[in-house]
């Protein structure tokens, strides 16, 4: 029985560095309503309804869908990739370096692999309710047309892994934030705006529609867009999750070098 136990408590532990980030986000969850909730409405409502009467005027539909349809989905993976972003690089940085947070963890019978999984389930929390509320707003518009959009909320949790879990990675090696802005300015923002989240691939030259196929945010648009509306097919869905589960593990592992490189030495 003992054996049993004690394997009980080693496979609990990460529930317990998980529970730190839903309690301390119980105390703060203020501060993120308008990032992560009320802005991606407002944004969707702005351009879906305000640039989409420009864009029905003068080009009619985009792809079969009215501008504020085919923008919807396209901003629940933007939202999951930012919120992935939020929590991995300063917060992470400032548990490891200035407030030492991981560093008190790390004391106690947590291990780093511990600390890492409680951080990327809270993303995956976190990114989950978000995007089951950002589903029923965007359901409101009437942007969803298929049961597949049951799935958004797992497409958004997915989203927001495949970029956590190599930025937590990222950030534990890092001394400084320096380089966080470079990453958000000359890797989020251009992601943001070209990755086919506001207009379709083939309004793209032809030379550059393989660049915007290499960045990650294309991949869980695409799947977000294909999910709402039950169009493409299976070969190609898979092929956009297998990448961005291949960015969530392959952050994964490197996380666990990193991780245990910062608290142990």
């Amino acid at each position: 029985m003992i054996p049993s136990l004690k394997t009980d408590a080693s496979r609990a532990r990460w529930v317990r560095s998980w529970g730190y980030h839903a309690e301390y986000y119980a105390q703060t969850w203020r501060g993120s309503v308008a990032s992560s909730v009320l802005f991606p409405i407002l944004f969707l409502a702005s351009l879906g309804i305000g640039v989409g009467h420009l864009v029905a005027q003068h080009h009619g539909l985009v792809d079969g869908q009215t501008y504020l349809h085919y923008i919807a989905p396209s901003l629940l993976a933007t939202t999951t990739m930012q919120l992935g972003e939020g929590e991995s690089l300063w917060p992470v940085l400032a548990c490891l370096k200035w407030v030492r947070t991981y560093h008190a963890a790390a004391t106690t019978p947590l291990e780093p692999d511990d600390i890492l999984f409680g951080k990327l389930a809270w993303v995956a929390t976190r990114a989950f309710l978000t995007s089951v509320f950002y589903v029923i707003i965007i359901a409101c518009f009437g942007a969803l047309q298929s049961w597949w959009s049951l799935t958004l909320p797992f497409i958004g949790t997915l989203v927001a892994l495949a970029f956590s879990a190599p930025l937590v990675a990222y950030a534990a090696r890092s001394e400084s934030e320096a380089s966080f802005i470079t990453i958000y300015r000359f890797a989020f923002v251009p992601m943001f705006l070209f990755s086919a989240t506001f207009y379709p691939l083939s309004s793209y030259p032809g030379y550059l529609r393989p660049v915007v196929q290499f960045f990650p945010l294309y991949h869980g648009v695409a799947l977000a867009r294909a999910a709402a509306f039950g169009q493409g097919s299976v070969a190609s869905q898979l092929a956009h999750v297998v990448i961005l589960v291949a960015m969530t593990v392959g952050g994964i592992v490197w996380g666990r070098r990193t991780m245990r490189r910062r608290l142990t030495n």
